[in-house]
Parts: structure tokens; C-alpha cells; sequence
């Protein structure tokens, strides 16, 4: 038999079925079009319920479907709470996939601890039993593992490291997003880059030659490995944002290593080695001497890989 896993974005879904050893056997990648609240959980609904029929047809079945979520999952009551997604501030998307999904489990989690878990399962952090996933994209948050336990908190909110303080004093900017996720998320580098241009006035600067608005982390990068001035400056303060809130995971949980993943990890694991310098200024000594810093192995499949890990634990 046969499980599915499912990583929902703000924008896409991403659907793989997996053997129960981890093969990868099927994946596809669907856009949300602009669908919201009820529309979205139908739509997962609808694609659960065809790859089923499909895969019987075969003479399988997806024995168990692990769904994660860009926000919060609380376990306790089965709703989720997903910023991206108009509607789905207290969504009960746990019981509608339950009751409307044929002959499959359900188990829903969000995409940081499941980040966390495709990495345990298939990637850098197998044999780990304290390890975190740093995950860094639109967003920030963390996966986090302490004596081989996901932890998840009262609300399933642990890990939402975005809201990490890590300057003074409080901006009005920080309540919707946090401080760390603020400055040194996907959408933080383009704002950074964006401040600067404007403070500046900087019309040599290789970012000048877009407009404001269509600004995003991929320019800031380009023009940084092209040597520009604005682009170092940026990337350098989010080098030390990556390195405090490494150091803070450090002192708070001892883990044996933390994997950078998500979209900006991708390009800025070319500094690494300088997030791990920062963090060895700011971390416990003793702690931070046996912490290691790793890429993600799988990437941006890491959360679909995780999904389907979960519904293998939970089937």
C-alpha cells in the first residue's frame, strides 16, 4: 500500500505518493488560483479522492494521507490556522478531510515539524534525536526535535521562530510577521533592499534597475554574486539575523545540528560557514562546539517527504 503526502503553500499544492520505504512514485504541483477558506479544502479533497481511485485502479491503495499545513495545526481541536490562506483562521480542515476523503487516513501537521520529519526520515537527520530544521523562505520558522520528541506546544505554535526577538526597540512592522522574519525571511531580504535603495537613493546599485515593487530575494542574490555593494550589506545583517537566532536554538535545546532549508537556503548556503561564525559569538561555548550545520539533503521536497512520513507514522 501506498501513502500520500501533501505540502500546501500559500499558492501551490504539491502531492507525492510514496512507497512505504520511501520511494517516491508520483508527484504533481497545482496552483491554488487564488482559492480560498472552503474552496481549498475541497480542492485537496478533490485531488485525494481522484489519486485514490487512480492508484486502486492499479491494484494499490493509499493506505494514509499526511497533510501540511504554512501555520499552525492544533491537534487538540483539528483546525488550522494558515496566514496565506484567506479564511482559514480556525478551519476545521482535519475533520472535512476526514469525513470526505474514501478509504484513506487523514493526519495533519504544519510544514515546519514536517520539514523536520522528511529530513528524519530520508535526509541530514536521520539517527538525530535533537536536531531542528531551520526553515527559511517567504517566511521563517523552526521544526524542532528535543530528546527524540517533536515538539509542538499547547496551541501547536512551537517553532514559530519568526517572531524571534532580536533588536530593539519594537517596530509596529514586527506585529504581523515578527522580527526575525521581518528582516531576514525571503519577503525580509526584498523589504531590506527596497529600504536601502530608497534611503540611499543608490542608482549604481544593480538593484536600481528593477522597480520596487517587483523587487524580490532572487535580485538581491544575483546582484550580490555580481558584486554589488547594496546586496552585501543586506545579505550581511540577515548573516548575523541567521546566526543570533542559530545561536538562541543552540542555548535553548542542545541540538546535535541544525539544517537550513526552504527556498533562501538554496542560495545562502554559501554562507554557512559566516551564519556559523555569528552564531559561535552569541551561543552557549559548550553547546555551539557540538552543534553542526547542515544543508537540507532533500531540498524542496523536504516538507512533502516529512508529509509522508507522518501518515506512515500514524496510519
Amino acid at each position: 500500500m501506498a501513502v500520500l503526502g501533501i505540502d500546501l503553500g500559500g499558492t501551490k499544492l504539491l502531492l507525492g505518493i510514496f512507497s512505504e520505504s520511501g520511494e517516491l512514485l508520483h508527484k504533481e504541483k497545482l496552483p491554488l488560483a487564488n482559492r480560498k477558506g472552503a474552496e481549498v479544502s475541497a480542492f485537496i479533497t478533490q485531488k485525494i479522492n481522484i489519486l485514490q481511485s487512480e492508484w486502486q485502479q492499479k491494484g494499490d491503495g493509499i493506505l494514509a494521507t499526511g497533510v501540511a499545513v504554512p501555520g499552525i495545526s492544533n491537534a487538540a481541536n483539528g483546525t488550522v490556522w494558515a496566514p496565506n490562506i484567506p479564511g482559514w483562521e480556525a478551519y476545521p480542515l482535519l475533520n472535512e478531510l476526514r469525513q470526505n476523503c474514501k478509504d484513506t487516513s487523514v493526519i495533519i501537521d504544519n510544514d515546519r515539524s514536517c520539514s523536520l520529519l522528511g529530513e528524519l526520515w530520508k535526509g541530514n537527520a536521520r539517527q538525530c534525536n535533537n536536531v531542528i530544521f531551520l526553515a527559511v523562505g517567504t517566511g521563517i520558522g523552526a521544526g524542532i526535535m528535543a530528546s527524540g520528541n517533536i515538539i509542538s506546544g499547547a496551541q501547536g505554535i512551537a517553532g514559530a521562530i519568526g517572531w524571534m526577538a532580536l533588536r530593539t526597540p519594537f517596530r509596529r512592522e514586527y506585529i504581523s510577521c515578527g522580527c526575525f522574519e521581518h528582516h531576514a525571511s525571503g519577503e525580509g531580504i526584498a523589504k531590506m533592499a527596497r529600504a536601502h535603495l530608497l534611503h540611499k537613493k543608490n542608482t549604481a546599485s544593480l538593484l536600481s534597475h528593477t522597480s520596487p515593487a517587483a523587487l524580490t530575494a532572487h535580485h538581491v542574490f544575483n546582484a550580490y554574486n555580481a558584486g554589488d555593494r547594496i546586496a552585501a550589506k543586506v545579505l550581511h545583517q540577515c548573516i548575523q539575523y541567521w546566526g543570533m537566532a542559530a545561536a538562541n536554538l543552540v542555548s535553548l535545546f542542545n541540538p546535535e545540528k541544525i539544517i537550513f532549508g526552504g527556498g533562501v537556503f538554496g542560495p545562502a548556503l554559501q554562507f554557512l560557514p559566516d551564519i556559523m561564525e555569528e552564531a559561535r559569538l552569541w551561543a552557549q561555548p559548550v553547546g555551539v562546539k557540538h552543534t553542526k550545520f547542515e544543508p537540507s539533503a532533500l531540498g524542496e521536497e523536504a516538507c512533502l517527504y516529512g508529509a509522508a512520513y507522518l501518515a506512515i507514522k500514524n496510519k
